[in-house]
């Protein structure tokens, strides 16, 4: 299992995920207040979770510059 492969669909995701916020937040913009909130709390999400994989990323990165210093 590559960490960084993981960490960079989960990056693509939260992206997608927020880019859909994006565009119903500016659909809402003369609708329901509800939809409006939703949309806020999703882009929040797709936020935290895209900061997460990059973290993911960084700390396997980390990780095999470790591992490579240890074996050379």
């Amino acid at each position: 299992m590559d960490p960084i492969a993981t960490a960079q669909y989960g990056m693509m995701a939260a992206t997608f995920r927020f880019d859909d916020a994006a565009r119903r937040t500016v659909g809402s913009a003369g609708g329901e207040f509800g939809d409006l909130a939703q949309a806020s709390v999703d882009m929040a999400e797709a936020k935290a979770a895209l900061e997460a994989n990059v973290q993911v990323a960084r700390t396997a990165d980390e990780m095999l510059g470790v591992l490579v210093n240890i074996s050379a």
